[in-house]
């Protein structure tokens, strides 16, 4: 005779297996929680070859604080030390680059006379043009600070404003190049003693010149091209590669680099502490 509690038992156990064998199932199937991961994280990455880390540039020296710019050769070697220049040395500069149609051209023309140049770089200009930026660099030339948006009236500026400007441009320029810029040129010679000041604290010497044929409002070839032959030896050069069409510098450069050469005259580099050339030019 079955007992009548176990009898009512094993009923329960028939209703509610399936149920239970269900739920394990389901329970089996069921994806297994992950831990949640941090969306971001605030800790450094380590550097991939795609990435390396570009080394800091080195200090340069400090820079007393100048009551006016360096306008010619002799200013520079007063402020700069290294050996005397040439009596018949002049300095080539070249302003508001790069640009992607007149550096280049300007580049192939130094490159065919063995010339170095000094090219005073826009921040903002070199945003964009960092390849042509590096070919100069690569050229054995050197780059100076022009600011980073070549603003018209410099020595107007806040002293934070100069600030940006001139930290903005450095950062940039060295960047893209890996050289850091140890002259500080103002957009028009435009000069203040709060300015100078602010050169002396970038450490940059303040940089000017001494034969400006106003390429850039292009008076024309003859007009360039005249007021370029009238330099000096220990003069310092204006010329441009930005801002606009250029056709006129250049054709100008064209007549008057090896004119100047003929002459005896002989282009020389400013050598700069702590931003030396890629290489050697010659001539």
């Amino acid at each position: 005779m079955i007992n009548p509690r176990t009898e009512v038992s094993r009923r329960r156990l028939l209703r509610t297996g399936p149920a239970i064998a269900g739920a394990l199932m389901l329970a089996a199937s069921a994806p297994v929680p992950q831990p949640r991961r941090p969306r971001y994280t605030t800790a450094p990455r380590p550097a991939t070859p795609q990435q390396p880390v570009k080394p800091a540039p080195a200090r340069t020296p400090a820079v007393p604080v100048l009551k006016r710019p360096v306008f010619t050769l002799r200013d520079y070697r007063r402020v700069v030390p290294g050996p005397a220049f040439p009596g018949d040395a002049v300095a080539l500069t070249i302003d508001d680059g790069p640009h992607p149609l007149w550096t280049p051209k300007i580049l192939r023309l130094l490159q065919k006379h063995h010339v170095p140049a000094l090219f005073c770089m826009i921040g903002n200009q070199v945003l964009g043009h960092e390849a042509v930026a590096r070919d100069v660099v690569r050229d054995g030339h050197l780059v100076a600070n022009h600011t980073w948006s070549h603003p018209v009236r410099m020595s107007r500026l806040p002293q934070a404003k100069v600030h940006r400007e001139l930290d903005r441009a450095q950062n940039k320029i060295y960047d893209t190049t890996g050289q850091a810029p140890a002259l500080f040129r103002s957009p028009g010679g435009d000069w203040s003693p709060g300015l100078l000041a602010g050169a002396a604290k970038a450490r940059m010497v303040p940089l000017d010149w001494s034969d400006d044929p106003r390429d850039w409002s292009r008076p024309g070839v003859p007009a360039i091209t005249r007021r370029l032959l009238a330099a000096r030896p220990g003069q310092i050069l204006l010329c441009h590669d930005g801002g606009g069409d250029r056709s006129q510098t250049y054709a100008a450069l064209r007549t008057v680099i090896p004119a100047l050469k003929a002459r005896g005259y002989r282009f020389v580099a400013l050598h700069q502490p702590g931003a030396q050339p890629t290489k050697t030019q010659k001539g």
